[in-house]
């Protein structure tokens, strides 16, 4: 669990990415679920991007693919949300 502190930190971190994958029309498939996986297992912190034309809820959404990924939501605004997985590299430095 990130305390309020590491979210800020994180957030501030995420605001120069780009969004690396975009839930459409279809939902969170399991294709997308490994991608998001191999990202945060590389990156550690990405953003996915929910389309128009995604019939759930962003909130929806960030919850499923935090309990698939095992990883933690930083911040949804928008249609867009931020996922943190702490990986051994330590790219995040999280006191």
């Amino acid at each position: 669990m990130l305390t309020g502190k590491q979210k800020r930190y994180l957030r501030s971190q995420a605001h120069h990415l780009n969004a690396i994958y975009q839930v459409g029309k279809d939902g969170v498939t399991s294709n997308q679920v490994k991608g998001i996986i191999e990202a945060l297992e590389a990156q550690e912190l990405i953003k996915v991007k929910l389309l128009e034309s995604c019939p759930d809820d962003v909130h929806t959404v960030a919850l499923e693919l935090s309990v698939q990924t095992k990883s933690e939501v930083v911040q949804i605004i928008g249609h867009t949300i931020v996922l943190y997985k702490a990986t051994d590299k330590g790219i995040y430095k999280l006191a």
